[in-house]
């Protein structure tokens, strides 16, 4: 079993590419290497330009870093954003598909770079984040369209050579166990893979080892985060957006929050697991000073209950 450890944008706050206050991406880049990472995401789209192969190529050779995956974060349910997300995979799989490749680890699934699919941009679900008794649910027609936006957008990416992963979100419609149930058994396996994300299902009320282990053969990347116990508790009972809580600190360095990662490394022994892992703590980007730091100390952790990295 290989593993390789990553980073992601959200860890300096770069979530949303019109906040003012996200710091540039040659930046995280050079942090990111700093920290230790051997790659990172490509972050919200436009944030690391989509069309100047020759400017990001030389920068993340600079820096010894690649681009593990690109991210569609976007509206996948609305027919009217249906051409823009087509556009998005358009422009991140021609990138990443001719950027230098990152190393095929013994037993990966799939090569890398992937293209993480995720749902966002409902009010209605961002504010019963983390809450499954107050998340409406879509109608049956909704369900059905969303899905059928989400096949088109992982045939795109299949025939720039990228594997699509599907990535369940805290705030999307596609959060909670019957969602994520409902995504596989939709969506088959050799359309695209699953990005199950340790933080995302422990925020959703879930046990991340127990989702890890149920779609083992779905499994093709991993995201690690962790929670704040405290903060996550008060989160839960404000009406908030999933961000909000997050800028109140409801994300944490690895193994300074609750979730078990003696178990959760347990468990991608037990089921074999070898690929990449990306390290997400999504934070205020007015705080970015102190995601280096902050990744540092994750990294240090994780090395310390025996990962490589």
């Amino acid at each position: 079993m290989g593993l390789n450890i990553c980073g992601a944008p959200c860890c300096w706050g770069v979530d949303d590419v019109t906040n003012p206050y996200i710091p540039g991406w040659q930046r995280v880049v050079r942090e990111a290497h700093e920290a230790g990472y051997r790659a990172i995401e490509l972050g919200p789209n436009g944030w690391i330009p989509t069309d100047d192969i020759e400017l990001v190529a030389d920068e993340l050779n600079k820096n010894e870093m690649g681009i593990v995956a690109g991210t569609i974060f976007d509206d996948c349910l609305s027919e009217n954003n249906f051409e823009k997300l087509k556009e998005q995979a358009h422009g991140i799989c021609a990138l990443i598909s001719k950027l230098p490749k990152l190393p095929v680890l013994e037993g990966q699934r799939w090569p890398t770079p992937y293209m993480t699919l995720m749902d966002w941009g409902h009010d209605e679900r961002d504010y019963a984040a983390g809450h499954s008794d107050r998340a409406p649910r879509l109608p049956k027609e909704d369900w059905d369209r969303m899905m059928y936006h989400f096949k088109e957008l992982a045939k795109i990416a299949n025939s720039y050579g990228v594997r699509p992963v599907l990535h369940p979100h805290c705030g999307g419609y596609v959060e909670f166990g019957d969602e994520i149930d409902a995504f596989a058994n939709d969506i088959p396996n050799e359309l695209a893979g699953f990005v199950l994300d340790t933080g995302h299902t422990a925020y959703a009320g879930m046990d991340p080892v127990e989702w890890l282990r149920k779609y083992r053969d779905r499994l093709d990347y991993v995201h690690f985060k962790d929670i704040n116990g405290p903060v996550y508790e008060e989160v839960m009972k404000e009406h908030i957006r999933f961000f909000e809580g997050c800028w109140k600190g409801s994300m944490c360095p690895i193994g300074q929050g609750t979730i078990d990662y003696p178990a959760v490394k347990a468990v991608l022994d037990e089921i074999g697991y070898s690929g990449y892992i990306t390290i997400e703590q999504e934070s205020d980007p007015r705080n970015c000073d102190q995601a280096l730091e902050n990744c540092k100390a994750s990294i240090a952790y994780l090395k310390s209950i025996g990962f490589e990295v």
